[in-house]
């Protein structure tokens, strides 16, 4: 088996227009430029994370409990919704031979937006129009198994994070059904899950930057960290 390693994760919020628009906190903008590989951990798999701004949150304490284990790497920007993980991940994959995979999309995906919103990223679930519906982001979703398992890295899915009460672009309740229909697909074609939805089912008040923003405080991002780093070490042994 190659010893390559790549999570991919949905950052949080969309933008509007293209993919380098989708909105990243500027606390979670740690390497939103591609990690580079570095000389002294060649010998070690590789890992490559790929996803949104909760991704991003969590990259840097995933990297670190994984430091001289695996070499944790991620691809650059806000990785979106499935539409654009579709046009985007040959440019993800290159030439790299990765080891593992490990991946999430849905909450941009399951996003309402209105041109005229005032919200960031255009949000607005009352006038707005949902990013992909749910039939086609399954359908999205089988197409970007299909290629990233070509790769022959092992792939683990994470599940979407919890949507807060409140949220001005997303229904609670939504969450859970995206992930449905992620696991349908990951379960058809034998790709492991990190279900990092039912750790942040728990989550309290605390865990999450301020109300209604699903992007986490430190603490959280951390417990998200301990739990990536966890999947990645159990399908690597």
């Amino acid at each position: 088996m190659r010893f390559s390693i790549f999570v991919i994760s949905i950052f949080a919020l969309l933008g509007p227009a293209a993919a380098d628009s989708f909105y990243t906190p500027e606390r979670d903008k740690y390497r939103v430029e591609a990690a580079e590989e570095n000389e002294t951990e060649e010998r070690l798999p590789k890992v490559l994370l790929i996803g949104d701004s909760i991704m991003g949150g969590y990259f840097k304490q995933t990297k670190d409990f994984l430091q001289d284990e695996v070499q944790v790497l991620r691809h650059p920007g806000n990785a979106g919704e499935t539409r654009n993980g579709l046009k985007k991940i040959e440019d993800w994959l290159g030439e790299t031979e990765w080891d593992l995979i490990h991946f999430n999309w849905g909450l941009h995906d399951l996003c309402y937006r209105h041109p005229e919103s005032k919200v960031y990223g255009k949000r607005d679930k009352i006038r707005g129009t949902l990013s992909v519906p749910l039939e086609e982001y399954k359908e999205n979703l089988e197409k970007l198994v299909q290629r990233l398992k070509e790769t022959d890295a092992t792939l683990i899915f994470a599940t979407t994070t919890k949507i807060p009460e409140g949220e001005a672009g997303r229904f609670v309740g939504d969450d859970a059904k995206y992930n449905e229909a992620a696991l349908e697909v990951m379960k058809r074609y034998g790709v492991a899950v990190n279900d990092l939805y039912r750790i942040s089912k728990d989550f309290g008040p605390e865990m999450y930057v301020a109300p209604r923003d699903v992007h986490h405080t430190g603490k959280g991002n951390k417990v998200l960290a301990e739990a990536v780093a966890d999947a990645i070490r159990k399908q690597l042994d």
